[in-house]
């Protein structure tokens, strides 16, 4: 499956003011990195694929459309999916689309 272009719009047009905003096709989605550090895909599995703080993942799992990101059957701290479709309202999309911008911008740069 491809990643939703129309969703990869979308993150774009609320990232597009970040400094040092890249875009490249990996994991299968079009990532969103800032100093070469991913902060979100427009995942190629559907919705996003998010970098957050590896601390706040649990507390993230309770909100709705979240679920952990599994790599070859494990879960990752710091890395979730987000059921994100034309059904998400812009100002969904963009806070989660500004919590990874805000952890990728927290690391040095690569």
């Amino acid at each position: 499956m491809a990643y939703d272009d129309e969703l990869a719009d979308r993150v774009r047009e609320v990232m597009q003011h970040a400094d040092g905003l890249s875009e490249k096709r990996m994991f299968g989605g079009l990532a969103f990195l800032v100093n070469g550090n991913m902060a979100v895909s427009a995942s190629g599995q559907g919705g996003l694929l998010l970098r957050v703080e590896p601390a706040q993942t649990e507390e993230l799992l309770d909100k709705p459309r979240v679920r952990r990101f599994e790599m070859r059957g494990r879960e990752m701290n710091g890395w979730l999916r987000v059921d994100a479709d034309a059904s998400m309202t812009d100002d969904e999309l963009a806070a989660w689309v500004n919590r990874g911008l805000a952890y990728a911008q927290s690391l040095p740069p690569k």
